[in-house]
């Protein structure tokens, strides 16, 4: 969604703006063409050089520059950007946002965009929490400006409080999600993912498990933000963040994500079952710790529910069969069984993609059984896949 998308990136004068200079790398990375405003503030904290370098483009600092292509660059800014983000954003930035005023290059250009606007505040905690910040704040709110923060932590006057400039990815996944509820062929559609392995409790200290990490169910949520989607991320324990702009719900054995998945799919356009939802679990948990003994001890078994069979409604299934042997006869035979209209069949033994990895290697099989090999690759390029598989049905239930 971020490629060849132009982002209009406003940097004020606040010592987070070195922190925006990882946002701009990490949006050219992404293949967004990246146009830094810098308030002269900005600069006593990071050089423009630094973003030129990081963006391969020119800086733009001043409002009536000799050397510009055009004597209204702030408006040849506002009529390109795609997306405008002022990151970091002090209280005096703010306040000439919410009053209109228009005193240098950076708000020249807000006032004329027609853009969406995302605003990352950064400063002092007792800025913050200032009566006339909050004002602010909340006329910029009315009028649909997106704020990201600011969070808690350690600021540079040595106090703690709120007045961090949000993490990179928060920022990214943010202006990704924007973008796509503009351009997104997912727009408007609920898409529902299980992600994570579940766990079944012996004791109140152990538990069956497997060993998913959940990095493809993770991947499939930020893709699907990112073309649209209403996201509602139903995961087993795992190590991850929350995706940006994601619906989780934390859950850990078998039953409680059946339970939460039937909550919250009524009305979704799809249903992507990434989980590795446990097969079995303990018929008789014990209460208290089970003390070792020199005996064996045995645990009696018995049959989880099968979520995708107690689903009801018209959305597209999509289920996972990570196998060990015989990859495509058992994906086939899962296809069947629980009526999918995709499975992604990945193999889990492999040593350079599947569980842990940051990346995958799957084919993906149709209820018509045409397979479609995905070569190894990150993650969320596999999410992409599927996702445009997805898309495609939708687009042909529409018709």
């Amino acid at each position: 969604m971020l490629k060849g998308k132009h982002i209009v990136l406003g940097v004020s004068g606040s010592i987070a703006a070195y922190k925006a200079a990882d946002l701009a790398s990490k949006l050219t990375q992404a293949g967004a063409i990246v146009d830094v405003v810098m308030t002269r503030e900005a600069e006593k904290f990071v050089s423009a050089l630094t973003f030129s370098s990081l963006t391969h483009r020119t800086v733009h600092r001043e409002l009536f520059d000799p050397d510009s292509e055009t004597s209204v660059e702030h408006v040849a800014l506002a009529n390109r950007a795609d997306v405008v983000a002022v990151a970091p954003a002090t209280a005096n930035i703010m306040a000439k946002m919410a009053h209109g005023l228009a005193d240098d290059l950076l708000t020249c250009t807000l006032l004329a965009t027609a853009a969406p606007v995302i605003v990352a505040p950064a400063m002092d905690g007792h800025m913050w929490d200032s009566p006339a910040t909050q004002e602010n704040v909340k006329t910029l709110q009315r009028r649909g400006v997106l704020f990201i923060g600011p969070d808690r932590g350690y600021l540079a006057s040595g106090l703690s409080g709120v007045g961090r400039l949000s993490e990179t990815a928060k920022l990214l996944g943010t202006i990704s999600q924007v973008l796509g509820k503009r351009d997104g062929d997912l727009r408007g559609r609920h898409v529902v993912i299980t992600s994570g392995g579940t766990q079944e409790p012996i004791d109140p200290v152990r538990v069956i498990t497997n060993r998913s990490s959940g990095k493809m169910g993770y991947a499939i949520a930020e893709a699907a933000r990112d073309r649209g989607a209403r996201v509602t991320l139903v995961t087993a324990p795992t190590a991850l963040p929350d995706p940006v702009g994601v619906d989780v719900v934390h859950v850990e054995t078998a039953r409680q994500m059946r339970d939460a998945v039937a909550k919250v799919v009524k009305g979704a356009s799809a249903l992507i079952m990434a989980a590795a939802v446990a097969d079995y679990t303990p018929a008789s948990p014990a209460k208290s710790k089970i003390k070792k003994k020199d005996a064996a001890y045995v645990v009696d078994l018995k049959p989880t529910a099968d979520i995708l069979a107690t689903v009801q409604g018209g959305q597209v299934r999509v289920g996972f069969a990570a196998e060990t042997e015989n990859l495509i006869a058992n994906a086939k035979a899962k296809l069947q069984k629980k009526r999918l209209d995709l499975i992604v069949a990945n193999d889990v033994s492999a040593r350079d993609a599947g569980f842990s990895s940051d990346n995958n290697r799957v084919v993906i099989i149709d209820s018509q059984g045409k397979q479609e090999p995905v070569a190894l690759m990150p993650k969320y390029e596999v999410a992409q896949r599927i996702l445009d598989r997805v898309a495609a049905i939708l687009q042909r239930r529409k018709k």
